[in-house]
């Protein structure tokens, strides 16, 4: 396999020291940043994973930041999510979308403040469209990417292990809050969030300086938890469903095809850009959208493009993302489908590259 030459347009992390130290194998690259992938194996993290708690470098969830007296109109503006009841220590999954309701993105937005946010984006330069729209409208708002680097605790003993860094009262964070914490003297915004099932935390750490002191702590924290360094993984975000913008979807997809329409209100959202695009969309419903499909067979390669989906010999959808699962005796996918085909059991054939494989969509996820 090539390697990925370095360069100062390919940014390392605060936390690259201890990635480096924990032996990572694998890399993508996310937000022009380093993401890792592998550690033991995919299979091995993805167990320790269920049962134990890792650190995960994920600062490639670049923060957009919007500051000033038009961030929360600015906000709205952006998602078909009704954000008025969002109350400042919140967090909330907003879909990004377009004029033409096609995604743009599909982060969490953080409410610092009333005059201050941020959205903690997946991989796409959404920075730039958050800068136009502000210059198309003449806003009274700073956007701009702040030195926020996040760091994800998850697993079955997170809580326990930022509990013993941050003091018990972490325990309190209800999901998709937060509350700030104290770490050698900075103040860190502490989220109940993260990319995975398991449970766990997200830390937003504003100053790449005590990334490394922070690693240690919860790394020496944690030594009779048995932490492992980790990152996202992939059989385990195909069992719950959660998506990868880029993968999963992209901006010819809308949140109904993408099955977040519960995360779009789109009737009471004013402002938002693609509000009447929209509205069409929720009036007449989608004709393809996200479905769990199952794979019969042996463990599948990686999914480096779409599989075509198809039935009786017809194309019908494309499979995004899939692995073999350990705990569930199946090849776990993530598929777009037509409406015609949708519905759970039924019998589909997908085409991997080496054979045509028997597939059955799956009545939900499988976590």
């Amino acid at each position: 396999m090539a390697l990925i030459s370095p360069s100062r347009r390919l940014r390392r992390t605060p936390f690259s020291e201890g990635v480096e130290a924990a032996g990572v194998k694998a890399y993508t690259v996310y937000n022009h940043m380093l993401l890792p992938t592998v550690f033991r194996s995919v299979q091995e993290d993805y167990r320790h994973l269920k049962t134990a708690v890792q650190v995960w470098d994920v600062a490639c969830e670049r923060q957009v930041e919007l500051r000033g007296p038009d961030a929360a109109r600015l906000m709205q503006m952006l998602t078909p999510r009704d954000l008025r009841a969002m109350l400042p220590g919140q967090c909330y999954y907003v879909p990004i979308v377009d004029e033409t309701g096609g995604m743009l993105n599909d982060p969490v937005a953080v409410k610092l403040a009333e005059d201050r946010w941020w959205i903690s984006i997946a991989d796409s330069d959404l920075l730039y469209w958050v800068k136009g729209v502000v210059q198309g409208w003449r806003l009274d708002v700073l956007v701009d990417e702040p030195d926020v680097s996040p760091l994800a605790v998850q697993g079955p003993k997170a809580e326990d292990l930022l509990a013993r860094v941050f003091g018990d009262a972490v325990r309190d964070v209800r999901f998709f809050r937060f509350g700030l914490f104290d770490f050698q003297g900075r103040s860190l915004v502490v989220a109940r969030s993260g990319y995975s099932k398991q449970g766990g935390f997200e830390i937003y750490v504003e100053g790449g300086d005590i990334g490394m002191p922070l690693w240690n702590a919860l790394m020496e924290a944690g030594r009779d938890l048995d932490v492992w360094a980790g990152c996202p993984n992939l059989i385990e975000r195909i069992e719950g469903g959660l998506l990868s913008y880029g993968n999963d979807m992209t901006d010819d997809n809308t949140p109904h095809e993408c099955g977040l329409g519960k995360f779009c209100d789109t009737q009471t959202a004013i402002g938002c850009i693609g509000r009447d695009a929209l509205l069409r969309v929720a009036k007449e419903g989608p004709v393809q959208q996200i479905r769990p499909i199952a794979i019969e067979g042996p463990a599948l390669p990686p999914c480096d493009r779409w599989w075509p989906v198809l039935a009786k010999g017809k194309r019908v959808g494309r499979v995004s993302s899939a692995a073999a699962s350990p705990d569930f005796d199946t090849n776990v996918a993530i598929g777009m489908v037509r409406m015609t085909h949708w519905d759970p059991g039924t019998e589909l054939e997908v085409d991997a590259g080496e054979g045509l494989r028997k597939a059955v969509v799956q009545p939900k996820f499988w976590i």
